[in-house]
């Protein structure tokens, strides 16, 4: 490792305290930990429950991963623990191969992203394509929202088939077998949580469900299955590290499902820490990340955890309470420690038919469906990756959906870097205009005082989408006119368009006008497809970099954060 490069590797919470920590910081985190830990609590359980093991399980992965992945993660806002982006590998591992393989498969997962960290592949996890990864999301959320019919409903099916279509047939056959006073708990809780939503968002939903669900089956005669009926009490400590016994052909045997769990481990905690970025405006460190998330992964392994990565949700909940420092994810993982030592006999209560309830709006959240929707209005391969990956992990399973999602997408990106490639010149994918002294008709004299202007080289895709974004960002300048020039631009895909819609949302924010110059039609059609430009009045095209010139000198003599429609 370089001298130059050493300081990437360095935890979120070391700087954090470097640039100066006090009391009041103190008194932010503790209040934002809290709030988070209260929303932790129960998704852990629920997650868990889903995942196919005991409650305690979620709680032990969001207290052990969760303290790791704040004391060593390169983000810092990031709360780690249990997701339902592991639901489906979680269960089919533990029902193939017992709860020792998942553990022996967290383990080799932890492995597999601190080697992906110090190999610094953390650069290139985030070009996975838009389409694969809310296609399989979308997936998860549908075999997540199935498999808590039969608690939501109450029909006491046993020995349920892993195979959707097959579950999807008993389930259908069972439905004789509603039970009334479960319904009257599982949408009770439902409606609780959507109701405290609408008029309580800053209320913990979840724990008022789950208080107000175990109250009413406690006070008034609701014979329904609980967490203590069905697994018994939630142990009051820790259980001591363990490591299973590992032989190689059982490593060889859960290679996939290590390879799957950090693979979503990888995503989804870059994912979050991208979102905490954009809403703080912080900067995370992707490798250091990767590295947290193995060690965390490993850590939870060895007392006898889940998988984790980070939250997105809980991330930005923890944001929003006003977080400064990763402090407040240490203090979320020690609350729940002192749960589970002081308070985890009350749990034994919590109906089952209210977790169940908790996940099928967990399974909402992780559907998109507005995403997935919006999808269908990209390009023919972009719709075909995801609706082939969606179909894929529910209907056979999550490996071969990632697999063939990928491979599919790097198929579509050589075909369109085969039809460009007549367009395409051997220069960098971006470079500023006025430098590029090689084309004549780009040798104008110096832009106006405040104007930028940037030359797009290249197929607009996932790759150059986000080399684009962080060039943009890391000029430091803040023009009042910004022009990208698109004439070398022959193709724009979704990621492109989603990555571009951030640079746009950035620019509006910031009171700064955007002109894109010369882009072709069928990028134009792209880009109006994708309402990228829809109801965007700081927005103006022109046909001629000329154009865009002398339009960049008028736009900058208006006033910034003036009104955009001259």
């Amino acid at each position: 490792m370089s001298n130059n490069t050493w300081h990437l590797f360095i935890p979120k919470i070391i700087t954090t305290l470097r640039a100066g920590y006090g009391l009041h910081d103190l008194k932010d985190d503790a209040i934002a930990g809290l709030t988070v830990a209260i929303v932790a609590l129960p998704l852990a359980m629920a997650l868990a429950i889903a995942s196919g093991t005991s409650p305690e399980k979620g709680l032990i992965t969001a207290i052990v991963a969760g303290f790791l992945i704040s004391l060593l993660g390169g983000s810092r806002f990031q709360i780690g623990g249990p997701t339902g982006a592991f639901v489906v590998v979680v269960f089919n591992t533990i029902h193939n191969f017992g709860y020792d393989g998942l553990v022996i498969a967290t383990l080799m997962a932890g492995g597999v992203l601190v080697l992906a960290g110090v190999l610094r592949l953390g650069t290139y996890i985030k070009y996975i394509p838009h389409p694969v990864v809310t296609g399989f999301t979308s997936g998860i959320a549908v075999i997540i929202a199935t498999s808590q019919i039969n608690d939501f409903l109450g029909l006491s099916l046993q020995n349920l088939p892993a195979d959707f279509l097959e579950k999807i047939a008993i389930l259908g056959e069972g439905v004789s077998r509603i039970d009334p006073q479960v319904c009257a708990v599982s949408i009770g809780s439902l409606l609780i949580i959507l109701g405290c939503r609408k008029f309580l968002p800053k209320y913990p939903a979840f724990l008022i469900a789950i208080v107000s669900a175990t109250l009413m089956t406690m006070l008034l005669p609701v014979p329904v299955e609980t967490i203590g009926s069905k697994f018994g009490a939630i142990t009051q400590n820790l259980p001591m590290p363990h490591i299973p016994d590992m032989t190689w052909q059982k490593v060889s045997l859960l290679l996939p499902s290590a390879l799957t769990i950090a693979f979503l481990a990888g995503i989804e905690s870059l994912l979050s820490a991208v979102v905490a970025d954009g809403m703080t405006g912080a900067k995370h460190r992707s490798n250091c990340e990767l590295i947290a998330q193995g060690i965390a992964n490993s850590a939870s392994a060895l007392f006898t955890g889940m998988p984790a990565t980070g939250a997105i949700a809980r991330t930005a909940t923890n944001i929003r309470s006003g977080a400064k420092s990763p402090i407040s994810g240490i203090i979320h993982a020690v609350s729940l420690l002192a749960f589970i030592l002081f308070l985890a006999p009350l749990a034994s209560y919590i109906p089952l038919a209210c977790l169940s309830a908790i996940l099928m709006v967990v399974a909402w959240n992780m559907s998109e469906i507005g995403k997935f929707i919006h999808l269908f209005k990209a390009p023919i391969g972009d719709r075909l990756v995801l609706v082939a990956t969606f179909l894929l992990t529910v209907l056979v399973d999550l490996n071969v959906a990632i697999e063939v999602g990928v491979v599919a997408s790097a198929i579509l990106f050589m075909h369109r870097m085969a039809n460009a490639v007549e367009v395409q010149t051997h220069g960098h994918i971006i470079q500023k205009d006025q430098d590029d002294a090689t084309n004549a008709d780009m040798s104008f004299p110096p832009l106006p005082e405040g104007v930028v202007s940037y030359h797009l080289n290249g197929p607009f895709f996932f790759g150059a989408a986000e080399r684009m974004i962080e060039a943009l960002v890391r000029s430091g300048q803040k023009p009042n006119v910004i022009i990208l020039d698109m004439r070398d631009v022959p193709f724009i895909d979704a990621t492109g368009c989603s990555a571009l819609s951030a640079f746009v949302e950035r620019t509006r924010i910031g009171g700064v006008w955007l002109i894109l110059s010369r882009a072709n039609d069928n990028v134009v059609q792209t880009l109006t497809d994708m309402k990228v430009t829809k109801d965007k009045p700081h927005i103006k095209f022109t046909p001629s970099f000329t154009e865009a010139r002398v339009l960049s000198s008028e736009l900058s003599m208006v006033k910034e954060g003036a009104n955009y429609n001259i």
